[in-house]
């Protein structure tokens, strides 16, 4: 097969066509594999382990194409203030599964170098992407510029935050060091939330919002403070091993449910929203790959709050993700099932 078949057939066109944000597709099966895990369903926590390894892997295989293949639409793209932050679920995919793979196997030594990679992509994605739309000299307006998507940059420093912390159990001889760089980044990822979540509440009440702009994503608003809630929770459940974090825990109990109780605020608002958008102005339903940025918050908000009710010791609160499990449930089968008839569309369209 020659190149330029090779372009133009459907792996090619997968891969010249493929949403930056697509990993989102690993954050949510990843995050809810592991509330399943922690809410004693191990069954279908492999299953859908089993299921995150092969989108990840097919995943990987169309950016590495696209990589070489279409390099000026990855260009084009992390230079685009909507799609650009996208890229961020490949670091925040990357450290999800890592966590599942911890959690529900448990697999260290893949796990350490899927943090490995997390980081390198963090480095990568972070610092091109916030240098070229800084140097852009075409800038569009805030109510174009911006989404919940932005907090993805959160969403994947919070990620590393929390796989460090798991590893750190395993890696005794460097825990210290482990422990120091995931609190780092747990507190770099607040500032980041804190400073951009302020742009997009700005953007949500001083601007024009219409059904064609109350995009999935902005679920993020709330997924952005739930991983946040967790990198605490499990920084708290860490401090035993580490005298200065044990110092700190006061601090890390406040700051950690100052961010769920914000993660918390946002769910009533967002259905309120989904459903003026869908239900009140009629805006079709069809699957869209930005839907996983609406599904991984909710299971994340599950895992959180388990995970916070341990390191408060703080029971009442299991009662959440006990029901809340099923929510995202739901919305990771209809977002799959989405996907599922899209492929078969495609396949039948072609």
């Amino acid at each position: 097969m020659n190149e330029k078949a090779f372009d133009n057939g459907k792996i090619g066109k997968a891969a010249a066509n493929l949403f930056p944000g697509y990993f989102a597709l690993v954050m949510a099966t990843g995050i809810i594999s592991i509330a399943t895990q922690l809410l004693g369903m191990r069954p279908l926590a492999l299953v859908l382990l089993a299921l995150n390894v092969i989108a990840y892997g097919v995943l990987w295989l169309l950016l590495l194409i696209r990589l070489i293949r279409f390099f000026p639409r990855i260009k084009t793209d992390i230079t685009d203030h909507v799609k650009g932050p996208g890229f961020f679920t490949v670091t925040a995919g990357t450290c999800v599964l890592g966590s599942q793979l911890v959690i529900v196997t448990p697999e260290y030594q893949i796990a350490g170098v899927l943090w490995l990679l997390g980081i390198l992509m963090w480095l990568v994605i972070m610092y091109v992407f916030f240098t070229l739309i800084t140097v852009r000299e075409s800038k569009p307006p805030l109510e174009n510029g911006i989404n919940g998507s932005w907090l993805l940059a959160t969403v994947a420093t919070q990620s590393i935050s929390v796989l460090g912390t798991l590893l750190s159990n395993h890696f005794s001889e460097y825990r210290e060091t482990l422990l120091f760089f995931t609190l780092c980044m747990f507190l770099l990822g607040c500032m980041l939330y804190l400073l951009l979540i302020t742009l997009i509440f700005y953007r949500f009440t001083f601007f024009s919002l219409t059904t064609a702009t109350l995009t999935p994503p902005y679920w993020i608003n709330m997924g952005a403070v739930a991983i946040t809630t967790l990198a605490g929770a499990r920084l708290i459940l860490a401090a035993p091993d580490w005298s200065f974090i044990n110092e700190i825990v006061p601090f890390l109990k406040g700051f950690t449910l100052f961010f769920w109780a914000a993660g918390t605020w946002w769910i009533p608002l967002l259905f309120i929203l989904g459903f003026w958008r869908h239900i009140h102005k009629r805006f079709p339903l069809v699957y869209d790959p930005q839907y996983w940025g609406m599904v991984f918050p909710l299971g994340m908000y599950t895992v959180c709050t388990f995970q916070l009710s341990k390191a408060i010791n703080f029971e009442p609160l299991l009662l959440i993700p006990r029901s809340f499990i099923f929510v995202a449930l739901f919305a990771w089968l209809l977002a799959f099932a989405g996907l599922i008839h899209s492929l078969l569309f495609a396949r039948e369209r072609n």
